[in-house]
């Protein structure tokens, strides 16, 4: 019929039918929509192949029956030249829906979702770790898409971070997390593959006695970071696990301390017994939090400051805090201990504790760790008070 403002204001839907549609006599193609509901919209049908197709044009008491006719003209025209007007609409809505998309899953929502959804799985240690590194190293392009990030951003990023070893941990951890999106879907490059990242060398650094000492004496017990030192010294664990060492994970003779695999960074939970150094160095601190070691907010945190002041106390040099780590170790072999003692004392799982070994090998070696941290700080005291080597026998228990 010949489509008016008055035929369409008395358009109605059939009763128990969803909608009709009323074409126009004037204006090949347009039609009115009418729902159960009462609404009106106009539209354009055309047949592109032989798929039927529809144009939405608008609600009738929002455009008037002649831009309706217009547009429908203008539809028309296009399907004349072999156009499909629907099928690019379409195209277009769904590209929107895909930029939109892409904008909104920045890097900090992927490093989010990576958390929240994969590491969440992982060590507790390595998951703080891997967010804080990406987050602190990449913080300039957080609120960027996250498919936006190139490999040139990326390498003029890690070229202006401090040293090899925090660039290099920033990509690896990089890579991880652009792999795990891709596995699932959400992007489909990864920037962090083959990067340019300098090698890192292997660390071999031991002190000497004689620097240990040096080391001891300028770390005063006073200090939080000094004590701090001195007990990785005698402990040999990683500079973070003994920082954030809590009162409850000692037990009361202070004998042992336990950490827990929340904060260890293999997972595993670690009994390290303290030696009598060790005990006297707890002892003399006070306890005005849950924390052995507390920081302004939290556990200690001033390392590097607190680092560059040992260093120059100390006069050692091209040394850092985890090479006490590699002491002790070295130290252990000079006295005799056996490896795999030695590994459970650093709570290390790989080594002679990896595989069939470890799975089988459940002894923890705690009467062994408990000697051999003794022999440690037995041989420690005597480099730190200069005794001759005549006064420097240790007995390691059977």
């Amino acid at each position: 019929m010949k489509l008016t403002m008055d035929v369409i204001d008395g358009l109605t839907c059939p009763p128990e039918t969803r909608n009709r549609l009323v074409f126009d006599d004037v204006q090949r193609g347009l039609a009115v929509r009418v729902t159960a509901g009462g609404s009106k919209t106009y539209l354009c049908q055309y047949t592109a192949g032989s798929a039927r197709q529809r144009v939405p044009l608008g609600a009738c008491n929002a455009i008037s029956l002649k831009a309706a006719r217009k547009a429908a003209e203008a539809i028309m025209g296009r399907v004349a030249m072999g156009e499909d007007p629907a099928a690019e609409r379409k195209a277009a809505a769904t590209a929107q829906k895909v930029r939109e998309a892409r904008d909104t899953f920045t890097l900090g929502v992927l490093i989010g979702d990576w958390e929240r959804l994969h590491l969440s799985g992982k060590r507790p240690v390595y998951a703080a770790g891997a967010v804080r590194a990406l987050r602190r190293g990449l913080v300039d392009y957080l609120d960027l898409p996250a498919a936006d990030l190139d490999r040139k951003a990326l390498v003029k990023t890690l070229d202006g971070m401090k040293g090899k070893i925090m660039a290099a941990r920033t990509a690896a951890y990089g890579r991880a997390c652009y792999g795990w999106a891709i596995k699932r879907g959400s992007l489909t490059v990864n920037p962090f593959m083959v990067l340019p990242v300098a090698a890192t060398v292997k660390r071999d650094r031991v002190l000497t006695d004689e620097e240990l000492a040096m080391v001891w004496k300028a770390a005063a017990s006073t200090t939080t970071h000094g004590a701090i030192v001195r007990l990785l010294i005698l402990t040999g664990q990683r500079r973070e696990e003994v920082g954030g060492m809590s009162w409850d994970e000692v037990s009361p003779d202070l004998g042992t301390w336990t950490l827990p695999a929340s904060r260890a960074k293999n997972g595993a939970v670690s009994v390290v017994p303290l030696s009598a150094p060790a005990q006297d160095l707890l002892r003399a601190l006070p306890r005005h939090s849950d924390l052995v070691f507390p920081g302004r907010q939290g556990p200690f945190s001033g390392w590097s400051k607190c680092k560059e002041r040992l260093d120059v106390a100390a006069g050692v040099t091209d040394w850092r805090l985890h090479d006490l780590r590699r002491t002790l170790a070295t130290g252990l072999q000079r006295l005799g201990v056996r490896l795999e003692v030695t590994e459970a004392v650093l709570n290390h799982v790989s080594g002679s504790r990896a595989g069939i070994v470890g799975i089988y090998q459940r002894h923890d070696w705690a009467a062994e760790k408990r000697a051999a941290l003794d022999a440690w700080g037995e041989h420690v005291m005597f480099a730190v008070e200069g005794r001759t080597a005549a006064d420097n026998v240790v007995k390691l228990h059977a």
